[in-house]
């Protein structure tokens, strides 16, 4: 939806009557604001939910290809350059068919599932460049990866069957592996441990951090509530506590750091609000907010510590710029808002970054911001 606002544009999506901490609202009809929309190259701003509501996310740019990021250390000349043909072909390069996303220290970083490493898009210094495994490092289908506070990149390989670590400088380092059959998908990294999703042993696999050595696993033995099957992406929450997509379960599993069982979220397989059709990417802020990628909705949806979903957000791709065009990860990050806020309406201050990225379409990372727009009144969040 498209409105003037004292002579700027503003572009607000709502889609759902429930808001972050605002309890149930009825459904609101667009009129005019006092709320600025322009950002930095002219563009109008994206709102999450929609005005007059107090929008809590803003869709900010997106990153597809090197030209995105390099572009930006010129503002003018590139595009004349394009329409000749004397752009550098390199600056066309980008990830092919990304998977999972992850960002840290303003770098965001991108497993390419068909191009054998993961793309970086360096958002303080305005540069790209692609990370390739090589002899005991060479990936075949990398898939999913998670960085250390410390910058140690791990990365999950689904034909390899391997959990690739580099370190911060992006030099290979060991692998995680099993003498048994294993399919990795997602990972993560928590004090000496390495948690690993197993797609094919419907399980969560975990690993001594320094010594690689089988420390146990759990998700395949249980009552049917606590079972997984084909689990995909998993995180962490500020709780300690561990999340798995489970894929073809159509729910939201909630462990200990020990495999106890907490608790599922989602209303089951079904197209309506709080349902899972294909869920992937996860991810949980500070605040026990829970962020679920649906690749079938091609959305995501947000949910309380009480599984209460408070808003969804996303658009398939032809609908703008912004749009989801088979989201598969999802990630937060708080330490590299600082770098995105050139992104947000001026008067929009961020909290934390929300990063996703799509398969296909023009947008293959797509940036979100959370925060507050400076002058409205917010309810105080759950």
């Amino acid at each position: 939806m498209e409105f003037p606002t004292r002579g700027k544009t503003v572009i607000s999506v709502f889609i759902l009557p429930l808001i972050l901490g605002a309890g149930c609202l009825a459904p609101l009809q667009a009129q005019e604001t006092d709320v600025a929309g322009d950002v930095e190259d002219g563009t109008a701003a994206l709102f999450y939910p929609r005005l007059p509501e107090p929008p809590r996310i803003q869709y900010l740019t997106s990153f597809s290809v090197a030209r995105d990021i390099k572009a930006q250390k010129q503002k003018t000349g590139w595009l004349a350059k394009f329409v000749l043909g004397e752009e550098n072909p390199e600056d066309m390069q980008g990830p092919e068919k990304p998977y999972g996303v992850a960002l840290h220290d303003g770098e965001i970083h991108v497993v390419d599932t068909r191009g054998g490493g993961y793309a970086i898009f360096d958002v303080p210094d305005k540069d790209y460049r692609f990370v390739y495994g090589s002899g005991a490092s060479a990936m075949t289908k990398p898939i999913n990866m998670t960085i250390d506070e410390d910058g140690m990149k791990y990365i999950t390989d689904t034909v390899k069957e391997r959990v690739f670590v580099f370190d911060g400088n992006d030099k290979y380092i060991k692998a995680y592996g099993l003498q048994e059959a294993f399919q990795p998908t997602d990972v993560r990294a928590l004090g000496e441990r390495v948690y690993v999703s197993d797609l094919a042993g419907h399980r969560i696999v975990i690993f001594d951090k320094n010594s690689g050595a089988l420390l146990g696993s759990f998700g395949d033995k249980g009552a049917p509530e606590e079972v997984l099957f084909q689990p995909t992406n998993i995180t962490i929450g500020a709780d300690q506590h561990l999340y798995v997509s489970d894929t073809n379960n159509f729910r939201i599993q909630q462990y200990t750091l020990d495999g106890k069982y907490v608790r599922s979220y989602g209303a089951g397989i079904g197209t309506g609000p709080g349902n899972f059709a294909r869920p992937k990417g996860i991810d949980v802020d500070r605040n026990g907010r829970l962020y679920v990628v649906d690749a079938a909705f091609e959305n995501v949806q947000i949910f309380n510590r009480e599984g209460r979903l408070l808003l969804f957000f996303g658009e398939k791709a032809a609908n703008h710029e912004g749009g989801f065009d088979l989201p598969t990860d999802i990630a937060i990050d708080y330490g590299s808002a600082a770098y995105f806020q050139q992104y947000a309406d001026p008067a929009f201050h961020l909290e934390y970054v929300i990063l996703v990225a799509n398969q296909f379409g023009r947008s293959k990372v797509s940036v979100f911001g959370f925060g507050q727009y400076q002058g409205m009144s917010y309810p105080e969040d759950e």
